[in-house]
């Protein structure tokens, strides 16, 4: 069954129910419906094949995404957090027709030659954007998208260029369902996007999900979250906006939910509704989901892949290991290799843009992981990421980088060693730390690892890793190699210094 359907069946059932909240107003379910016939009706008459969504996180990105998919035209959310380079090269390798933006200044800065001169404005939930056409339509890139294509999510991934994943509601739908099961989502949930409505986590589990179980999705603009550009969350504001949205699910990245946690822990008496929250995009500590238990935040741990439909394991209040990322949602099945990858089957996602279809069904993650006797997937990083000491050992980055953060005085941590005698890190602090204070923080998480993991020397970050300057995938994955390029000489001094003295 189509999100549409489901829509018009709560519209009959309870046309009353608020479906979208927003700091502007709300929409009800028969409202919502009627919005997105319009939007849908609106998009058939400017007869586009492929557009790109260009939106602050509002009721307008919620009807236009729905009315796409109801309206049969393949969507390209664009991140907030992508480069010009970035975004230059996803309408280029995509052929979009237009994009609805709406702040068509910011759009034109960033896209430069690549947009038509014309802005045709259209007004959708009491909001004005524009639909901007751009000079690529017709393109090869555009004729070689699968009919079946929905939706084409872009993942910056760990390479400079993002890379298309082509999705269709086949398989988003099953997610969905799935979700929504595990979750058990009902129609008196109130679920608070914490993220990007761009971002495909959010898009997926915390748009659609909530709209299939009738429960009431809350946007607010991220500034209003306390998301600070790519680099920086206030946690209070965060909290806030929790706790005033009457949130009783959301979806945390790892920094978002520190943030969180740490507010939490300064102000006990905030008033809260959260009955679930989900925490997933790159790995998390098991000691922050201790510290999120304690603060009183109901958390769990999940697992998700682009490639996937988004969520694949999911821990739940009914069957939660900390330390796992749950167990497979009931769609998913999964196996681990003899090499100790995770292999997903019967997710079989339309392939990426650029490439021969997919279609195969089983997918190789990347991941290397294992499931212990309950059903659990534990996961150790990834494959190609982990790197082998001087001494044979192997080390997975993302496990010691996780310890690293969980001290107060470490917001961030990249990890490095490969054939060296032991490792060092790149390390960003919170404002105004002595140096002494991160010698003991180190010292500290040293105590927590094996002594080939540990990190011998380190130095600090120029600047916070972020999206915005290469160092950052949108979900907080570190970007590895960008990284080590820019503080080779540093990291190789670290080593130098040590065989002299």
């Amino acid at each position: 069954m189509t999100l549409y359907r489901h829509i018009s069946t709560h519209a009959k059932e309870r046309p009353t129910k608020i479906a979208l909240d927003w700091p502007g107003g709300q929409i009800a379910y028969a409202d919502l419906l009627q919005q997105v016939d319009e939007a849908t009706e609106l998009l058939r008459e400017q007869g586009a094949r492929i557009l790109a969504v260009d939106l602050e996180n509002g009721p307008d990105w919620i009807v236009f995404d729905m009315a796409l998919m109801q309206s049969g035209i393949c969507s390209i959310p664009l991140p907030p957090f992508f480069s010009a380079s970035q975004l230059a090269h996803v309408l280029n390798v995509s052929g979009a027709d237009a994009i609805l933006t709406d702040d068509p200044i910011r759009l034109r800065q960033r896209t430069g030659t690549l947009l038509g001169s014309t802005e045709m404005p259209v007004k959708v939930a009491g909001r004005t954007v524009f639909w901007v056409k751009t000079k690529l339509a017709g393109g090869l890139a555009s004729a070689s998208i699968p009919a079946n294509t929905c939706k084409i999510t872009f993942t910056s991934g760990t390479t400079g260029e993002p890379k298309g994943v082509m999705l269709s509601w086949a398989q988003i739908n099953r997610v969905v369902e799935s979700l929504a099961g595990a979750v058990g989502m009902t129609t008196r949930d109130r679920h608070l996007a914490l993220m990007p409505l761009s971002v495909i986590l959010e898009n997926i589990a915390g748009v659609y999900t909530p709209l299939w179980a009738g429960a009431t999705v809350v946007v607010r603009p991220v500034s209003q979250l306390g998301l600070q550009g790519s680099t920086a969350v206030e946690g209070r504001t965060m909290l806030d906006a929790l706790s005033q949205a009457c949130a009783t699910t959301a979806i945390f990245i790892p920094q978002t939910l520190q943030a969180t946690v740490e507010a939490l822990e300064e102000r006990r008496n905030t008033s809260m509704h959260l009955r679930f929250g989900a925490v997933g995009g790159a790995p998390v500590s098991r000691r922050l989901l201790d510290r999120a238990v304690n603060a009183g935040l109901p958390v769990f741990e999940g697992y998700g892949l682009s490639e996937c439909g988004s969520v694949v394991c999911l821990n739940t209040p009914e069957a939660n290991r900390r330390g796992s990322v749950g167990k497979p949602l009931p769609h998913v099945r999964l196996q681990i290799s003899p090499e100790g990858e995770v292999v997903v089957f019967d997710q079989p996602f339309v392939g990426y843009l650029g490439s021969e279809p997919d279609g195969q069904g089983d997918w190789r993650t990347g991941d290397i992981g294992e499931v212990d006797k309950d059903g659990y997937l534990h996961l150790h990083g990834r494959r190609r990421n982990v790197f082998i000491t001087a001494f044979g050992r192997n080390v997975a980055p993302e496990w010691v980088e996780r310890e690293l953060t969980l001290e107060h005085t470490v917001s961030q941590a990249a990890v490095f060693g490969e054939s060296r005698p032991y490792n060092v890190a790149i390390l960003v602090t919170a404002a105004e730390t002595m140096l002494d204070e991160i010698e003991t923080a180190v010292a500290r998480t040293n105590r927590t690892l094996p002594d080939y993991a540990r990190v011998g020397r380190w130095i600090l970050a120029d600047e916070p890793f972020s999206p915005g300057n290469g160092e950052l995938t949108g979900t907080g994955r570190v970007r590895r190699e960008t990284l080590f390029a820019r503080y080779a000489k540093r990291i190789e001094s670290l080593y130098n210094e040590a065989e002299i003295s």
